[in-house]
């Protein structure tokens, strides 16, 4: 194998900040996860608080995180272009989708000593509060329309060749390239799955469809350009040493193939299983809102999370 690869293959980089950032939600759901078990009792089935998939998927979604971050998918990103790509769309399509198809919120509160949970309730209640003016600025930024939008901008953004070589040259560029992809990624499949807390009015499912739908060609156009350029866009890989044997083109081109291809597949996929649950009859069902004003542990049982704020199904 060649040295640099070797070398980067056997490189993981413990970030202490990205360790302890992972390390605290992850310990919060699992203990939530415990006392929401034990006071569902003998509920049982997919959707239940104490179902296993849970706590699985919130602590993959936290892995894949650690993977696109501290793994030799960073360090090879640094000389590969299709590895870069490989670690945006962990944090955009993956890690996002993973942390929030088991509803979180109520897990993590849950996870906190009684009086820091009551307050951090309290404190989410001011916040998301209708009439406050945090949450009718909160509504209004995480809109359908204003996420969509920030979802294409900040993707297509961070790959103009100016900001991309800037995020390459420079680590504090590059970690924020991160966090604004993982940010808006959190927000798009936040409004596609409907976890708690919900600033805004569940979208209905053939217009949950559509929004995701939406995405495809902005994606699919980048993902193309990428892959059909007959020159190097991205100067910082030109002087980059090449691994086994890859042009820079080629590595050009199959990051363009990754992006259209399997990024877009991603949005698809996401797609059918909304219109799977459409068909199934799922979209006809109406809640109820006649039941009286529950307690803490119907609470938590019904997903409810803040201020009348519902946690979703999941896709």
């Amino acid at each position: 194998m060649d040295p640099i690869a070797r070398a980067a293959f056997s490189s993981w980089g413990w970030r202490p900040e990205v360790v302890i950032v992972l390390w605290v939600p992850g310990v919060l759901f699992l203990l939530g996860w415990r006392k929401l078990r034990r006071i569902s009792g003998s509920a049982r089935g997919a959707r239940s608080l104490g179902a296993a998939w849970r706590p699985v998927a919130y602590i993959s979604g936290l892995l894949v995180i650690g993977l696109a971050l501290m793994s030799p998918i960073d360090v090879l990103g640094q000389q590969l272009f299709f590895m870069h790509m490989i670690q945006h769309l962990l944090l955009i399509m993956v890690a996002p989708v993973l942390l929030l198809l088991p509803n979180p919120m109520p897990f993590l509160l849950w996870g906190l000593p009684a009086r820091a949970r009551l307050a951090a309730g309290s404190a989410l209640n001011l916040v998301l509060h209708k009439q406050s003016t945090i949450g009718r600025l909160l509504r209004r930024a995480t809109s359908p329309a204003i996420v969509w939008f920030s979802m294409i901008v900040f993707i297509i953004g961070w790959h103009d060749p100016n900001t991309y070589d800037a995020a390459l040259q420079n680590e504090l560029v590059h970690d924020l390239e991160h966090v604004t992809m993982f940010v808006a990624g959190m927000l798009f499949w936040w409004t596609v799955i409907g976890a708690g807390p919900r600033l805004n009015k569940n979208m209905s499912l053939p217009a949950k469809i559509a929004f995701v739908i939406a995405a495809v060609p902005p994606n699919m156009a980048l993902g193309a350009a990428l892959a059909f350029s007959q020159e190097p866009i991205y100067s910082f890989y030109v002087d980059m040493p090449r691994l086994w044997g890859m042009s820079v083109l080629d590595d050009q081109r199959l990051s363009g193939i990754i992006m259209w291809i399997p990024g877009s597949m991603m949005y698809l996929i996401a797609a059918l299983v909304l219109l799977f649950r459409l068909l199934s009859g799922e979209g006809t069902k109406t809640p109820r809102n006649d039941e009286p004003h529950p307690s803490d542990e119907a609470l938590a049982a019904s997903g409810v999370v803040v201020g009348g704020a519902s946690g979703g199904q999941g896709v």
